[in-house]
């Protein structure tokens, strides 16, 4: 039976006014324009999230596969339907562990794949991230955790100027799974190599970096510049200024610009004490940060964002709707390499928003199946 979805139809290359998406199954069967409809509800392709450490008081970091279900279910009712379960910085052993827990909820379908943000980052650069777990690459250890994961690892960030990180991304790129530049306090050129050698996302742009200057110009310039590399961007208010994202995603483009939540565990829960990666944090007013022993803030440490409220972020910050889709759904889509997910296109799997004229999500739909 043909279901349609009608509305402001939201496409890769524009809007529908009066438009209507026909699903046959769980795939997209037609999107065309319906001149008897009347404007309705924005229409737009379901979140993909390829950087989030947990939500709804479930964390991804500990390798508990019932945590983690539970995460992304979280991140599905704020319209997330596709989303990658982030680690952080953490012994072999307990990567090991993880990435075999999760492997099963890939296949499944409930997850689209593992990142490793870490342990291979930079002790200057680390922000967050336990410092007592980071360490050089290692081919081995990569080779095994590879293996592992049979498939279900996607992304791993890197600092590229540790020793033996571009042989690392090298390997990464020839076992097809992304090597992303990230926590890291290399140069221009230290940035530049890692693209070269294979590198295509750049972590959380701006954020674990150091800021550029016009005679030392960094990772930023270098990642923003390079027109192969999706930057991903925090738009969360705290980690980036509007005026910020507003600069990178005019520069990057809707093509290699990417939303992401980089939430914990604390997204959509109150005010308080948590812990990420082995380490105290707090949260408050919106802003996660370290827990310190005394008054100093410490370092920020993910986010309690959604990608709704990234997606309205983004349009608030004068983004257009069609292009702040394709940083939310497309654009992350394509740099994680899953095939025919993150915009409404005949053939491509059914996953849908409803949003309403605030951009509220008010129905999720996930490869043709309403989630109720």
């Amino acid at each position: 039976m043909t279901v349609r979805v009608s509305g402001k139809v939201v496409t890769p290359t524009g809007v529908i006014r009066q438009g209507c998406v026909e699903l046959d199954g769980e795939r997209i069967s037609a999107v065309a324009e319906y001149p008897s409809i009347r404007d309705g509800h924005w229409i737009v392709p379901g979140y993909v999230d390829i950087h989030t450490h947990g939500g709804g008081g479930h964390t991804f970091t500990t390798g508990d596969a019932d945590s983690a279900r539970a995460a992304a279910a979280f991140h599905l009712t704020h319209g997330t339907t596709s989303l990658l379960a982030s680690l952080v910085s953490s012994p072999y052993e307990l990567m090991r562990e993880a990435t075999e827990a999760y492997a099963p909820l890939v296949k499944e379908g409930v997850l689209a794949g593992v990142h490793y943000e870490g342990p291979y980052l930079s002790a200057v650069r680390c922000g967050a991230q336990n410092p007592k777990f980071l360490r050089a690459p290692s081919l081995d250890e990569l080779t095994e955790l590879l293996a592992v994961g049979d498939g279900a690892v996607r992304m791993v960030t890197l600092a590229p100027e540790l020793p033996g990180a571009l042989a690392a991304i090298e390997l990464l790129v020839s076992r097809r799974v992304v090597a992303a530049i990230g926590h890291t306090d290399a140069s221009y050129e230290q940035t530049g190599a890692g693209v070269i050698a294979g590198a295509t996302v750049a972590t959380h742009l701006f954020n674990g970096m150091p800021s550029p200057h016009h005679r030392e110009p960094g990772p930023v310039f270098a990642l923003l510049g390079s027109p192969n590399v999706v930057c991903e961007l925090v738009a969360d208010g705290v980690h980036l200024h509007q005026g910020t994202l507003a600069f990178a995603a005019g520069v990057a483009g809707p093509d290699r610009a990417a939303l992401i939540t980089d939430a914990m565990a604390a997204a959509g829960m109150p005010d308080g004490e948590y812990e990420l990666g082995g380490q105290p944090v707090v949260v408050a007013d919106g802003t996660v940060r370290l827990a310190t022993s005394d008054s100093s803030p410490g370092a920020i440490a993910g986010s309690v964002l959604t990608m709704d409220a990234a997606l309205r972020a983004a349009v608030a910050a004068g983004v257009p709707i069609v292009d702040a889709c394709r940083m939310a759904a497309t654009t992350p889509a394509r740099a994680i390499g899953l095939g025919q997910v993150g915009a409404l296109l005949p053939g491509w799997r059914a996953d849908l928003l409803v949003l309403d004229d605030d951009l509220n999500v008010v129905r999720v739909m996930r490869a043709g199946e309403w989630i109720e």
